[in-house]
């Protein structure tokens, strides 16, 4: 029977609504679950749900069962313990925070002066060696100690920081290393200490101390504070470097925030590692006794194809961003022989790949008086000696095997395989096009094929002899083989392509039949073509993607990991 006493409240699974907005639990205005009506009213009302009648299909108000009261009844009591437990955090964080305020103010009120008595900080960079002292990590700093370190003064950003009760830990970075600095005392109760953020520039003086036994740091050493300054504070909370950019945060989100990503280990270290590659090419040609020149951006000639070329107004005339150093370079080899350049090259290719750039640091090189044979040895040997010249800094090193774990030095001598034998390869280990069609000779190996092919052989392949119907102009047919080109791809396994090469055609008669193959006229290219009248010579050359080599050594999944400020297809910035 119905409790006359108590107020009825009616729940509609169908129609109500679990709002006290739209629903007052009313006949004409129910509630969607009983739940819901029950946290409003608990056992201090009755309440009826809709049942459809099986028969008629009609909906017919009754009484909640038992068990709908029951689960309602244990919802309430979640939903109050749950509003009990977040007014309890409530309560807790504003007592902190009113703490944490008051102990700001109070800090403030502690100033530190730098002990004038102490030895002159001699100003270091991170990366430089000095004496240091040695034995146990102290509350305080120990400057009585017999065995006195170095009294430096450092600066650089908070790449870390990380409290213990009195003790203050400073992982200091400047581009030249890491430091570990130990702030303790005072210091740790400054409100400069109490609000250090990560990011933010400061200035520390103290002495050089071995780490202790058992604990670890950057080159074994840490810095013992007895004085400090923060110089530019970097923000904390929402804005906090942290919260703007993570590790697995989304990839076109991180580009927009490169600025900041450039801070963190992994994409510093690919700098610092590309830094040595570049300065590695730099001695080893300068080892071989090549010339460094410096070929023009803006061109009005085209190396490769003009659909992949980016228009620039020039004056009154049509100009471009150069694709390619290599037609200028060639025209350096009369005065200076082998000659090489480390520029950009602008490709306007439409391509959303994690192989290509629109721009991309190009390092080419071409050489007088050689065989095909001859560019191949050489390219093994460059190949190789950079990676010695690279490995043999031990910072870098160290870099590589942290990117890279799993990196050697590349078997020599390299894989060499025809065209034509990669186009059987594929067909009998049933890698075919993206229509699932075999290749055939004549066809462009796409970049998944060539990389299955690369990774299932497992090693550096010298891919060559290419028909020359798919390359360029400049490359000269093999006499054997009149169907195909003097021309070459490294391929690295995981990465693929890395460079191109070929050589390059030195008969006049036989460029000017290849300008009018390719439907070129040859009155742009009179310079060029100068190269065949005035002592042509054999010779040929090559070009090296730097950042396509940086993501095979540093072990990146994409070249846009590889550079400082990526730029592809529909994007310029930051």
């Amino acid at each position: 029977m119905a409790d006359l006493s108590k107020a009825t409240f009616y729940v509609d699974e169908e129609v109500g609504q679990d709002s006290t907005d739209a629903a007052d639990g009313s006949q004409a205005k129910p509630f969607k679950t009983v739940s819901f009506a029950y946290l409003q009213h608990e056992d201090q009302a009755q309440y009826v749900t809709k049942i459809k009648n099986k028969d008629s299909g009609e909906g017919e108000w009754k009484r909640a069962v038992k068990t709908a009261l029951k689960k309602a009844a244990n919802y309430v009591r979640q939903q109050k313990k749950k509003a009990g437990k977040e007014q309890e955090l409530v309560v807790r964080l504003k007592k902190e925070t009113e703490e944490r305020d008051k102990a700001l103010e109070e800090a403030k009120k502690i100033l530190i002066k730098e002990d004038e008595s102490l030895p002159k900080a001699q100003r270091i960079r991170l990366g430089e060696t000095m004496t240091l002292g040695s034995g146990e990590r102290t509350k305080e700093v120990n400057y009585s100690s017999p065995d006195r370190g170095t009294r430096v003064q450092v600066f650089g950003r908070v790449h870390r920081e990380r409290k213990q009760a009195q003790v203050l830990f400073v992982t200091l970075c400047d581009g030249g290393g890491y430091l570990q600095c130990v702030l303790t005392g005072q210091l740790t109760k400054t409100f400069d200490a109490l609000t250090l953020t990560r990011e933010s520039s400061i200035m520390l003086k103290g002495e050089m101390w071995e780490v202790p036994l058992n604990a670890h740091a950057s080159d074994n050493r840490e810095l013992h504070v007895d004085y400090f300054e923060v110089i530019g504070k970097a923000p904390g909370g929402d804005d906090a470097i942290t919260y703007k950019v993570q590790a697995k945060g989304d990839p076109q989100t991180l580009l927009d925030q490169r600025h900041l990503v450039l801070r963190g280990e992994t994409a510093a270290a690919v700098m610092f590692v590309q830094d040595a590659v570049e300065h590695a090419f730099n001695v080893k040609y300068h080892e071989l006794g090549y010339v460094k020149v410096s070929p023009p951006a803006l061109v009005q000639t085209q190396v490769e194809g003009g659909s992949t070329l980016f228009d620039v107004p020039y004056y009154a005339e049509k100009a471009y961003l150069t694709q390619s150093s290599q037609l200028y370079l060639e025209t350096a080899i009369p005065f200076a022989g082998n000659v090489y350049c480390i520029e950009k090259s602008f490709r306007a290719e439409k391509s959303l790949t994690r192989r290509h750039l629109s721009e991309y640091t190009h390092i080419e090189a071409e050489l007088d008086f050689i065989t095909f044979d001859d560019l191949l040895n050489h390219l093994e040997d460059m190949i190789c000696s950079v990676l010695s010249i690279t490995l043999s800094i031990p910072r870098i090193a160290a870099k590589i095997q942290d990117l890279n774990k799993d990196f050697q030095m590349p078997e020599r001598p390299f894989t060499p395989m025809r065209y034509s034998e990669a186009i059987d390869w594929l067909r009998e280990h049933g890698i075919g096009k993206e229509e699932g069609e075999p290749y055939t000779f004549g066809d462009n190996i796409a970049e998944a094929a060539e990389r299955k092919l690369t990774d299932i052989i497992d090693r550096p392949i010298f891919l060559t002899h290419f028909p020359h119907e798919i390359k360029s102009f400049y490359m000269p047919k093999e006499k054997a083989d009149p169907r195909v080109t003097e021309s070459m791809d490294c391929l690295m396994p995981s990465v693929g392509e890395i460079m191109g090469g070929s050589m390059r055609i030195d008969n006049y008669e036989e460029l000017m039949d290849a300008y009018k193959r390719h439907e070129m006229p040859p009155e742009p290219y009179y310079w060029y073509t100068d190269q065949r009248r005035y002592g042509t010579s054999p010779y040929g050359g090559y070009g090296f993607g730097l950042e396509r080599f940086l993501a095979w050594l540093c072990k990146q999944h994409s070249v846009r990991d590889t550079c400082l400020y990526p730029r592809y297809m529909g994007r310029c910035r930051p």
